[in-house]
C-alpha cells in the first residue's frame, strides 16, 4: 500500500518501481506483489480499475481507498515487530574455522560485489531524488520524505555490508599467512 502513496499504478509499474524504492528493505517478487494487490483489492484496501489498451492486453490500475489509507495510518501507529537477521553467509563465517575457508572468502567477495552494485544503484536513485539540490533543501521542500529516508537506510546498510566483508577478508587473509 505504501508504494501506492505516489498515486495510481499498474501491477507492472509497481513491480518495476518496487526494486527502485523499497527492495532495499522489503524484497518481493512480481508474483508476490500481484497476489498482495489481489488480496488488498478483495479486502477493499485498494481499488482496481480495468484500462483497455490497443495492441496490448488490458491492464489494471490500482489506487488506495480510504480504507487503505486508514490501514496505513494504523500500521504506522502500531509498534513494529523486531527485525530478524537470517543470513546464511553469517553462519558460514561463524563456521569458517571448521569449513571451507576458500569458499567462504569467495562468498564474502561476492557479497562485496553485490553491496558495491547496490550502493551505486542507490546513489543514482539518491541523485535523482535530490535533482541537484542539497539534501537539506530537498528534505525541506519534498512532499514525501519517507522514500528518501528508507533509501538512506539502504545505503547505510550496504556500506556496512561492504565494510564488514572487507574486514572479514583481511582477517581471513592474515590467518592464512600464519
Amino acid at each position: 500500500m505504501a508504494a501506492l502513496l505516489e498515486g495510481e499504478a499498474s501491477g507492472y509499474d509497481l513491480a518495476k518501481g518496487f526494486d527502485a524504492s523499497v527492495a532495499n528493505f522489503w524484497p518481493a517478487t512480481p508474483q508476490q506483489l500481484y497476489r498482495e494487490l489481489d488480496g488488498m483489492a478483495a479486502d477493499g484496501l485498494v481499488h482496481a480499475r480495468l484500462v483497455h489498451q490497443e495492441k496490448r492486453p488490458d491492464k489494471r490500475l490500482f489506487s488506495l481507498t480510504e480504507a487503505g489509507r486508514e490501514a496505513l495510518r494504523a500500521f504506522t501507529a502500531a509498534p513494529p515487530r523486531p527485525g530478524v537477521v537470517r543470513d546464511e553467509l553469517l553462519v558460514q563465517v561463524q563456521a569458517v574455522d571448521a569449513g571451507d575457508e576458500a569458499a567462504v572468502r569467495r562468498a564474502l567477495a561476492e557479497r562485496m560485489a553485490r553491496a558495491e552494485s547496490k550502493i551505486a544503484r542507490y546513489e543514482r536513485l539518491r541523485a535523482g531524488l535530490l535533482d541537484g539540490r542539497f539534501e537539506d533543501d530537498y528534505l525541506a521542500e519534498a512532499d514525501r520524505v519517507g522514500p528518501y529516508l528508507t533509501l538512506m537506510r539502504g545505503l547505510s546498510f550496504e556500506r556496512e555490508n561492504l565494510r564488514w566483508c572487507e574486514q572479514s577478508l583481511k582477517v581471513l587473509a592474515r590467518r592464512a599467512e600464519r
